[in-house]
C-alpha cells in the first residue's frame, strides 16, 4: 500500500512541510476510482493556523464535493489523525483512513473502526523518521501542534 499513489502523495506533502520548515504531516483524499481529489500538508507554523493539519489540507484543496464523494474516498495520512482529524474524516464519511505510522502519536483510530471506517497502518519508516527528526529538532513546535504543554 506504501505504492498507493495516495500514499505517495500524502509522503510527497510531509516531505514538502518539512522542506518548509514545518510539522512534516500529509494527507491526500483519493476517490474510490484512485484519482487524488486534495492533498495537503501541515500549514500551522507556516501559516500560523490553529487548525490547518495535513489532513483539513487536503480537505480544503479539495474543494467543495457532494457527499457521494466522500462515500468511497480514502484519506491517506502520514500520521495518526488528531480528534479534529478524526472528526473531519467522521463528518465526510470517508470509507477508509490509511496512516502512515501511529507510534510518534495516536489518533482516533478506535473512533473511527467505531463509526464504520476502515482503519489501516503501514508502519512507514518514512514517516517515522520524519517525525523523529522534527520532534528532536523542534520539541516546542510537536507539542504545540498536538495540543500539549512542551515536555
Amino acid at each position: 500500500m506504501e505504492t498507493d499513489a495516495g500514499f505517495k502523495a500524502a509522503l510527497a506533502e510531509a516531505q514538502k512541510g518539512s522542506e518548509e520548515g514545518g510539522v512534516p504531516i500529509g494527507a491526500a483524499l483519493v476517490s474510490a476510482d484512485g484519482k487524488v481529489l486534495g492533498q495537503g500538508h501541515n500549514m500551522r507554523i507556516q501559516k500560523r493556523s490553529a487548525t490547518l493539519h495535513a489532513e483539513i489540507s487536503a480537505l480544503e484543496n479539495a474543494g467543495r464535493l457532494p457527499a457521494a464523494a466522500y462515500r468511497g474516498a480514502t484519506m491517506y495520512t502520514t500520521l495518526s489523525p488528531c480528534d479534529m482529524c478524526t472528526g473531519a474524516c467522521v463528518m465526510y464519511g470517508v470509507k477508509r483512513v490509511v496512516i502512515g505510522e501511529n507510534k510518534t502519536f495516536l489518533g482516533g483510530e478506535e473512533y473511527l473502526k467505531q463509526r464504520g471506517i476502515e482503519v489501516v497502518v503501514l508502519e512507514s519508516k518514512d514517516c517515522q523518521a520524519l517525525m523523529d527528526k522534527f520532534i528532536k529538532e523542534k520539541p516546542k513546535d510537536w507539542y504545540e501542534d498536538i495540543g500539549e504543554d512542551d515536555k
